[in-house]
């Protein structure tokens, strides 16, 4: 195992460890912003090293994920955990360059996604696993991001309850890809007894749980009213 890749591994473990302890604390207070610094560190070392080792690491073995896919899904993720960081450390109701460019990077990869799901679907091989199905579903969470983007971008920034809950979806669909790797995609690493056990899918999912509570919670409810009167 090369040391980019268990660094690449490493971070990824941090990420989720830090990303659930983030999660898990009163939003707003020193404690999650110091766990939310080091699971952002954590999940863009380890999607930038993604790309990079998809790249130039050493050939997929068979039946893994084409180097397309890897460097596609960890763009995705780059630019998802990146904007869900932006979101919260800009002033409210601004828009700078930097969302542009995350616009057009979010389009950029959910074209590439399509085009790669497209030269896939003519590959007997990839065709009997899924990844033209895999492509499509991540392009297709790359176009929903971007037209989120574009949204900001013609209201002239966001504000509010909707700014809060549009970094918690980035961050938590980061954790999840993190955590979906690992246990499901990295099983070789984990102990033999828990290989192939669908208890796996617990830890694999569970970022996406957590998403959908505190969204309901940020927008159904009054919890951002009241955090905004107690601060």
């Amino acid at each position: 195992m090369s040391p980019l890749l268990i660094v690449h591994i490493c971070a990824g473990v941090l990420g989720i460890l830090f990303g659930a302890a983030a999660v898990s604390v009163r939003k707003g207070l020193r404690l999650h912003r110091a766990f939310g610094a080091v699971f952002v560190l954590s999940m863009l070392t380890t999607s930038a090293l993604a790309v990079y080792l998809a790249l130039f690491g050493p050939p997929t073995p068979p039946g893994g994920a084409p180097p397309s896919a890897s460097v596609s899904v960890g763009i995705l993720t780059f630019y998802l955990v990146a904007t869900g960081w932006m979101t919260v450390r800009r002033t409210d109701g601004r828009v700078g360059l930097f969302d542009y460019g995350a616009l057009l990077g979010a389009l950029a990869v959910a074209a590439a996604l399509v085009i790669f799901g497209l030269h896939s679907s003519s590959i007997p091989a990839e065709r009997l696993q899924g990844f033209p199905a895999r492509y499509y579903v991540f392009a297709s969470f790359a176009a929903f991001g971007a037209g989120l983007d574009l949204k900001v971008i013609l209201r002239g920034g966001i504000c509010g309850a909707p700014r809060i809950a549009r970094h918690l979806w980035r961050m938590c669909f980061g954790l999840f890809f993190a955590a979906a790797f690992f246990f499901l995609g990295q099983q070789q690493v984990l102990p033999a007894f828990l290989r192939g056990s669908p208890i796996l899918f617990v830890p694999a999912l569970a970022p996406l749980a957590l998403m959908i509570f505190w969204l309901v919670r940020v927008r159904l409810t009054n919890w951002f009213t009241t955090q905004r009167v107690v601060a």
